[in-house]
């Protein structure tokens, strides 16, 4: 038991990890427009996932889209993960990491309030007080800055959205992210056609360039590989405390890698948020100790 333990505290970290030392790949492809970026991605995933599945002998991912609620679900995912994979490397390779930490730091509070809203689920006097502080926290940095922070919130919420989607869907991370690549790939097809595209934009990346575009592929599938196999053994309590590695090291990167600023305001705010971290993770051990 402590050895499964061991394990899927390996697998889960790795994956938090990765997901936030992300960022640095992002950058390595600051010469490409972030749209193409995410067309690419779309693209790249479903290539290396679908080719991992056939080799597997794998066609039940194909049939999510036989049955029309199942083919429902498995677009509005995929669009909800296309509108956070674009977000997402639109902030960072934009200057904006440190919104997009926050965003990831709320975003389980954001799946709690969908919990609520979608499932009735009820929430305890800790995890709405772990709420109300997120809130406090949004909106110092609206006073203060004078600017909403959209970006944060809809990261949150795109990413929640996704999350209670996956719900209704009883796929393998693999056989989901293949069936919802494949849904996304028109957008993909769309988002590199869009204008404005100068006619020479892609034509001129180096070979080297190109090589990094298709590891999109491996960088989005090998995390999720990772969380797969380190969430099955492990109490949600502990998956609740890992998670918070990612936005941790995303604004590690964004002040002290990529030189963003990080004002006394900001501060004041990611204060407020961290205490609704402490109190959601406290809320998840109790939770924990009454199973």
């Amino acid at each position: 038991m402590e050895k499964s333990l061991g394990r899927g505290v390996f697998w889960t970290v790795l994956a938090y990890v990765l997901w936030g030392v992300l960022p640095l790949y992002w950058k390595l492809l600051a010469a490409v427009r972030p749209v193409h970026i995410l067309s690419f991605r779309i693209i790249f995933s479903l290539v290396f996932t679908g080719t991992i599945l056939l080799l597997r002998k794998n066609t039940a991912w194909l049939s999510s889209f036989a049955v029309r609620k199942n083919r429902l679900s498995v677009f509005l995912a995929a669009l909800a993960i296309t509108a956070n994979w674009g977000l997402y490397i639109w902030a960072v390779n934009t200057g904006r990491a440190v919104q997009a930490s926050l965003g990831y730091y709320i975003n389980p509070l954001v799946s709690v309030m969908l919990g609520l809203v979608f499932f009735r689920e009820r929430l305890s006097p800790l995890k709405w007080t772990a709420f109300a502080f997120a809130l406090a926290g949004v909106l110092v940095m609206t006073v203060f800055s004078g600017t909403f922070p959209w970006l944060s919130l809809a990261l949150a919420l795109t990413f929640g959205l996704y999350s209670l989607l996956k719900k209704r869907t009883a796929s393998s991370p693999l056989e989901g992210l293949g069936a919802e690549t494949l849904a996304a790939l028109p957008l993909a097809a769309l988002l590199f056609l869009l204008p404005p595209r100068a006619p020479g934009d892609l034509a001129g990346l180096s070979p080297l360039m190109w090589a990094l575009i298709a590891c999109a592929g491996p960088v989005t599938v090998f995390p999720l590989f990772c969380f797969a196999q380190g969430v099955k053994p492990l109490p949600l309590s502990a998956v609740g405390f890992i998670q918070f590695i990612n936005p941790t090291l995303v604004l590690v990167l964004g002040v002290f890698v990529f030189g963003e600023r990080f004002p006394a305001r900001t501060i004041a705010a990611f204060a407020l948020i961290w205490i609704s971290v402490i109190l959601y993770s406290v809320s998840l051990v109790k939770r924990q100790s009454r199973m």
